[in-house]
């Protein structure tokens, strides 16, 4: 299947499951494809043929947009270079839950979480380690009396109640002895934090030298701006005096693929609730491009007040609905 097959595949798949689905982000840099929300839930998806493509700089640049934007970013892919993905289970490229087209079909449509995820050294699943000890305690069994059973130590099955996790093959051997699972669900749609392993979202990139005197102007009227690296905009900046809080940010020469870029903007602030601009070199006339709104630099520089910057961008910038 080719790529932009599967990308329809997972979009009509989310769409079906009641998610508003972006644009596809058909312009480079992109470090996610589309954007899905329903309800609160919002994920930035990459949607791969072989997984092992998302390297090191994009899932880093996903993880920080996840972060300024409340967003969960999610691979979805069919395979690595070594082997198909299963289903059921969550796996990791570089901090990125990373899932099969059935996983998330179970997961979107059914409501049903996948159980297992993929760590070094095999296949693995979180424990109920307050309903493991009770089933315990009910049969009358000692912590030695469960490890002998089990064939691992007595300090082991402590850990397994204290929330450790277990392998696969345990949760299994569990679920036989107590005729009961025991296995909770991984929580895909928070960034699986509680299995993968804990690190702080990676450090923002340094400005492009470019787009030093809007993010000038723009934090002298009261923004945080942070930059990106591998997105279809080049900043999110947070407004914390206004209702809508994060603006999606752009900046070049207004080129017909500047009018896409600011298009896709558009669209991906339809989906992530959140405002867009696109800031402009050169005498632009129109105010917006669907939704979009334009400000050009020559008209930035004549505004000295930074409520009346704020004030330009809200005007003509369009309000995302609720979704």
């Amino acid at each position: 299947m080719s790529r932009t097959a599967l990308i329809g595949n997972v979009t009509a798949m989310l769409e079906d499951a009641g998610f508003l689905v972006s644009d596809r982000c058909a312009v480079r840099p992109k470090s996610f494809d589309v954007a899905a929300r329903r309800d609160k839930d919002l994920l930035l998806l990459k949607i791969l043929g072989n997984v092992d493509a998302l390297d090191a700089e994009t899932g880093a640049e996903m993880r920080r947009l996840g972060e300024y934007l409340q967003a969960t970013p999610m691979v979805i892919g069919i395979r690595t270079r070594d082997e198909d993905l299963k289903p059921g289970v969550v796996y990791f490229r570089h901090g990125v839950p990373v899932i099969n087209p059935d996983t998330a079909y179970e997961l979107f449509v059914e409501g049903m979480p996948p159980l297992i995820y993929a760590a070094p050294g095999g296949l693995y699943v979180s424990l109920d380690g307050d309903l493991l000890a009770d089933e315990r305690e009910e049969r009358g069994w000692s912590l030695g009396r469960l490890a002998t059973e089990l064939g691992v130590s007595r300090r082991t099955v402590s850990k397994y109640e204290d929330g450790m996790n277990a392998s696969i093959e345990v949760a299994i051997q569990l679920e036989e002895l107590f005729d009961e699972p025991f296995s909770s669900p991984v929580e895909v749609l928070d960034g699986a934090d509680a299995v993968r392993d804990a690190d702080p979202t990676p450090a923002a990139p340094d400005t492009d030298p470019d787009d030093e005197h809007v993010v000038h102007v723009l934090t002298r009227a009261g923004f945080t701006v942070h930059p990106t690296a591998r997105a279809p905009f080049k900043a999110v900046s947070e407004d914390e005096n206004s209702a809508v809080t994060r603006v999606l940010t752009g900046h070049s020469a207004f080129t017909p693929a500047a009018e896409k870029r600011a298009r896709i903007m558009s669209s991906i602030g339809e989906v992530a609730q959140t405002r867009s601009v696109y800031f402009t070199e050169g005498d632009e006339r129109r105010e917006s491009v669907d939704g979009t709104a334009l400000v050009s630099c020559k008209e930035l520089a004549g505004i000295s007040d930074p409520e009346e910057i704020r004030e330009l961008i809200r005007d003509r910038a369009a309000v995302p609905s609720e979704a």
